[in-house]
């Protein structure tokens, strides 16, 4: 595979087919991507909240009526919707969480090493949030990292995708619940299949040229 031809051709997607789904097993691939994105010291700091449905798109559409009324129908015609949430924190629950589930997978050769993880975890949580105070920051940052891999890895699967942060994350969080559960929404993701309608897809790829960009030492 030439991942630099996925990266090169993909685009974000201005219009979808609502008659075109994403079959349960191309999605299956979506979920594992998202599932196994990395993150600092693996904290997995997110939940993804999936609407594959007619009402669970109305509910995620809901938060762009107002004032970006021109996302609304990205979601409600796209297959499936992706709400890509942060933890407002990592509390010692999920902290353990993480923790406990490495130890079933075989991550630890001996309770010290299980400890030394867990020390080295909580060391950069606690450098965050009590030295540098940017917890939040440091937690969405890992999120978007799970938005690149999602972004990528679609494209590779020839499932079109929009990213969308045009909306109102409060009308959001309130419809899906999300602040009782500890969540706030921070990006859509809408994936399905481009229709003719989508303009962007006709156009060339703009970016800057490789002399502007890197610097070699």
């Amino acid at each position: 595979m030439n991942i630099a031809h996925f990266a090169q051709n993909r685009h974000s997607t201005k219009a979808f087919d609502p008659t075109l789904k994403i079959n349960e097993e191309t999605f299956e691939q979506i979920r594992t991507l998202l599932r196994f994105s990395p993150s600092s010291v693996n904290s997995q700091p997110w939940h993804y909240v999936i609407a594959s449905t007619e009402e669970g798109k109305q509910q995620v559409a809901s938060a762009t009526s107002a004032e970006y009324p021109y996302n609304e129908p990205k979601i409600l015609n796209a297959s499936h919707v992706v709400v890509l949430c942060a933890r407002q924190q990592l509390n010692d629950e999920h902290l353990n969480n993480v923790l406990e589930q490495e130890d079933q997978d075989g991550r630890f050769a001996s309770e010290d090493a299980k400890q030394t993880q867990h020390g080295v975890r909580s060391f950069y949580y606690d450098l965050h949030k009590f030295d540098m105070k940017d917890t939040q920051h440091w937690i969405e940052k890992q999120v978007y990292l799970s938005l690149g891999t999602l972004l990528l890895g679609a494209s590779t699967l020839e499932v079109d995708a929009c990213p969308i942060e045009g909306f109102d994350p409060k009308i959001l969080d309130n419809a899906l619940g999300l602040r009782e559960k500890g969540l706030t929404s921070l990006v859509v993701v809408a994936l399905g299949y481009r229709s003719e309608a989508d303009f962007n897809a006709s156009l060339p790829k703009s970016r800057l040229s490789a002399e502007q960009i890197f610097t070699d030492i």
